[in-house]
Formats: structure tokens, C-alpha cells, sequence
């Protein structure tokens, strides 16, 4: 698969707020689909589908432990995000300086003013 449409499978499926809670609780250990659920007031099903999202995406995968599949983060399809948006650093950097100074001015003029 491409590396754009794989990136795009991995945004769309970053998208939504629950996925996102599971993948910061699968960062803490491996989880069962049941440890995943705990936290949440929405059913079995609704969680195993997001699941499959993230697994789709590459994001997760599941294991075999007796009876159990738990879940596992695959950190390498988050390193191409984070590889994707480091492209852009030196713009975000360049405003953040910029927005600095403008900042700095602001609060050597209030200093003034009192």
C-alpha cells in the first residue's frame, strides 16, 4: 500500500475521540477487548468495531493468549505521522517565534505604560 493512503487510513482512523482514548490506553499495556471497554458507556460491538478500524489502519494489532486477543499498539504506523508532520516543523516553529516576539512587544509596551 502506498504510503499516502496508508497515512490517510491512519488520520481517518485517529479522527474519532474514542479510538484516540483506546490507542492512549493501549500506549500504558496490552489490553484484552473487555479491559478496552471498561472505561466507556458504549456496548461490546460499538468498541470491537473501532478496533477493527484501528487494526485496518495499522495501528493495532491483536494477539493469541489462550481464549484472549488482546491488543497491541504498533507504534511504527504512528512514527509515519509523526514523520509526515515533522515535514512541516520549520513553519510551525517560524510562527511560534514570530508569535513570540509579537508577545514580548506587547508585555515591554504594557511595562511601559504603568
Amino acid at each position: 500500500m502506498a504510503e499516502s493512503q496508508q497515512l490517510d487510513k491512519v488520520f481517518s482512523a485517529l479522527a474519532h475521540p474514542v479510538r484516540r482514548q483506546l490507542l492512549a490506553r493501549l500506549a500504558e499495556a496490552d489490553a484484552t477487548v473487555n479491559e478496552l471497554a471498561e472505561p466507556f458507556e458504549i456496548s461490546l460491538p460499538a468498541i470491537s468495531k473501532h478496533l477493527r478500524v484501528l487494526e485496518a489502519a495499522g495501528i493495532i494489532s491483536r494477539g493469541k493468549r489462550a481464549q484472549f486477543r488482546p491488543c497491541h499498539l504498533n507504534v511504527e504506523s504512528l512514527e509515519a505521522v509523526a514523520r509526515w508532520s515533522d515535514q512541516y516543523r520549520h513553519i510551525w516553529e517560524k510562527r511560534f517565534d514570530a508569535m513570540d516576539r509579537v508577545m514580548k512587544t506587547i508585555n515591554e509596551k504594557d511595562r511601559d505604560d504603568d
